[in-house]
């Protein structure tokens, strides 16, 4: 057998197992991005079916949202902050931990939004969310084209709505609001096949099962996982029937 036959098998084999690697790297980020999304609906119901657990919410006696649940709004910010930040120094179970708190907070946030709309229409909208999701997770997962250029047009449209959200915070206008959740739907359905093809791109550099590995499939899911949120949000406004 010549060297050339040998070059060509053993390049088979290399592109064989970078395949399998990637594809349980995709298999273990998923799996974490689904754990992150039932812990957060379990505690999304809870908080939101059970009275004693929505007063610590929610004070009674002014009607408005408690010191608590002021905490819970923007506590998950900072999890995300801590968690991208201290990625190297934080050792993989840390991160576990950290991961499932974060699950947990958003969950108990998103009670809120329970209380707002029928859970006809959560269901509805969850269902066409995760259709949309994961039609676009599939297409940046197998597509060729390179996405870079989509995904930078993608984030500069997600700091317009950041910006714009600010600014309705101020002025509250309706139109505005729709426009940022229209403009929202179209570019968290862009993040799903772009950020879906860079952590192809990355299971195709890592070794999933070492620290480094492990670590980037848990940070990828969240990143995932908060692109399916705020896609929901997004729909939900638009498509959500309130009581």
């Amino acid at each position: 057998m010549d060297n050339n036959s040998l070059d060509y098998q053993y390049h088979n084999v290399v592109q064989l197992e970078d395949a399998v690697n990637t594809k349980r790297f995709m298999a273990n980020v998923f799996a974490w991005m689904f754990l992150a999304l039932a812990i957060s609906g379990a505690f999304a119901y809870y908080f939101a079916n059970d009275p004693a657990l929505l007063s610590m919410l929610v004070d009674y006696s002014t009607n408005k949202i408690s010191t608590f649940g002021m905490v819970v709004i923007f506590a998950p910010l900072a999890f995300v902050l801590v968690m991208n930040f201290g990625l190297q120094k934080i050792s993989f179970p840390i991160l576990t931990v950290l991961y499932i708190a974060y699950s947990a907070l958003m969950g108990i946030s998103l009670s809120f939004v329970l209380l707002a709309y029928t859970a006809s229409s959560v269901v509805g909208v969850f269902i066409t969310c995760s259709a949309v999701f994961g039609v676009m997770a599939v297409a940046g997962y197998i597509t060729h084209q390179d996405l870079t250029s989509f995904g930078s047009l993608m984030m500069m449209g997600l700091v317009g709505i950041i910006i714009a959200s600010v600014v309705n915070m101020f002025v509250a206008s309706a139109m505005l609001d729709k426009i940022i959740s229209y403009v929202g739907v179209a570019v968290f359905v862009g993040l799903t096949a772009y950020k879906v093809q860079q952590l192809k791109n990355m299971g195709n550099e890592v070794e999933f099962r070492s620290e480094n590995g492990r670590k980037l499939a848990l940070m990828g899911a969240m990143s995932l996982y908060i692109t399916f949120i705020n896609l929901f949000l997004s729909l939900l406004r638009l498509f959500g029937s309130r009581k």
